[in-house]
């Protein structure tokens, strides 16, 4: 549940009602799955230098205010709450490959024009690079999965092609904190910014070798607000008259409210409860990002055997009981375990939810639902991110961490009058 930027793997809901893929070996000799994963990965490059850079830059400057570590997470993720919804329905309205440069280009414009303001002394400005590419990654992100439905044959794209994104991810999971920190550490928070800017740059210059977008059939004049705010009821609709659809939302938002208060704080576990530099958080993250890969590997195999419901369940309790360690831990290799058993039992919590998704929403809406299911975890996790500074300040670390572990066992808890019936079919309440 990291970097908003790159949500190609939150978009794949959308696709997953496709028949099963079949590997094909054309697919990296298609120009557009060429451009976009080689965009993806410079973002994805230019995110974590960016994000582990602003994290360590501010600390250092506001000698590790919690309030002002939180602001980086919110300026991050309130815009994905937002515009996720009306970036989706845009982006299908506009041009997807105009859309995407011009994303690309606006985002190099800002961050460009905060590192001339931070030349200046203006250091408050730096939450502003967060917000921009944020915004913006709302529309190019639906732009990308607009361009691979397209021109990639569906039997390819359900497995390899986004196998390929969400194992990018993965990987950048491991070696982005270790690299956003090198760069950090060595050449200092202009540098890292610039480094950013550039990458939007080359992204833009690797899509723009995309062929020209198509005409839209129809350019939607009057009609687009009327469309989108139907679409939007029919959306909520569709949710909140069926069972499961309800009872996974309320999970989301426990899940959300909890992700929210425990993860910008992770700083001050390293610092506080370790006694460590905050560089230290990028080893944290890594040994989770490696148990996330491992996880994903071994959760395959028990799809099969157990059911949505119960896998999304099991994620949840071991979540919850991870985060009541790692906030009472200070011990490293016990804090290391708690990581590693929360890395390796996320990916119960990934599959569980998109398995009850799909089982549960009409292929029709799963658009609509994904507009709305992702705002509701979006929300509540920026209103936990907005008062986690102040919580640890009013209570303390641990209470945090440990009130984040009940919101998970919580949204388990939710899950328990689901496990007779299992998923129930689309039509059913």
């Amino acid at each position: 549940m990291n970097t908003s930027e790159s949500h190609l793997g939150a978009q794949s809901l959308a696709t997953s009602k496709e028949t099963a893929a079949k590997p094909a070996g054309s697919l990296f000799r298609n120009r557009h799955v060429q451009a976009i994963l080689t965009s993806n990965l410079l973002l994805q490059l230019g995110i974590w230098v960016r994000n582990f850079a602003i994290l360590l830059y501010v600390t250092d400057i506001t000698h590790n205010n919690p309030g002002y570590v939180s602001l980086i997470s919110v300026a991050e993720y309130a815009p994905i709450f937002i515009f996720s919804f009306i970036g989706g329905t845009f982006a299908d309205r506009w041009r997807p490959k105009r859309t995407m440069v011009g994303c690309d280009l606006l985002s190099a414009l800002s961050v460009f024009a905060v590192l001339f303001t931070l030349l200046f002394g203006s250091w408050q400005m730096i939450f502003f690079v967060t917000l921009v590419s944020a915004i913006l990654s709302q529309f190019s992100m639906p732009s990308a999965m607009k361009l691979l439905k397209r021109h990639v044959p569906q039997e390819q794209l359900l497995q390899p092609a986004m196998a390929m994104f969400q194992t990018l991810v993965g990987i950048f999971m491991v070696i982005g904190p270790a690299v956003g920190t090198y760069v950090y550490q060595s050449f200092g928070i202009h540098v890292s910014i610039a480094v950013m800017g550039f990458m939007f740059l080359l992204s833009a210059l690797t899509l723009s070798f995309l062929p020209k977008d198509e005409a839209p059939a129809d350019a939607g004049g009057a009609a687009a607000n009327p469309s989108f705010v139907h679409e939007l009821q029919e959306g909520f609709r569709y949710v909140f008259e069926r069972k499961v659809l309800r009872t996974l939302g309320g999970t989301f938002a426990l899940a959300g409210l909890a992700v929210g208060l425990t993860q910008p704080l992770m700083v001050f576990v390293a610092t506080n409860n370790l006694g460590m530099d905050k560089s230290f958080l990028q080893w944290s993250l890594m040994a989770s990002g490696a148990a996330m890969l491992v996880g994903g590997g071994l959760v395959f195999g028990l799809t099969k055997k157990i059911p949505a419901p119960i896998l999304l369940a099991l994620g949840l309790l071991v979540s919850a009981v991870c985060n009541a360690g790692i906030g009472w831990s200070a011990s490293i290799p016990l804090t290391f375990v708690f990581q590693v058993l929360n890395g390796l039992f996320y990916s119960c919590i990934q599959t569980g939810i998109n398995t009850m998704f799909l089982q549960n929403t009409e292929e029709s809406f799963v658009g609509r639902v994904n507009g709305v299911m992702i705002p509701m975890f979006m929300g509540m996790m920026v209103l936990g991110m907005s008062v986690a500074g102040a919580l640890m300040n009013s209570l303390s670390l641990l209470t945090v961490y440990v009130i984040g572990g009940v919101l998970f066992l919580a949204g388990a808890l939710l899950l328990v009058p689901l496990f007779q019936t299992g998923s129930a079919a689309p039509s059913e309440e």
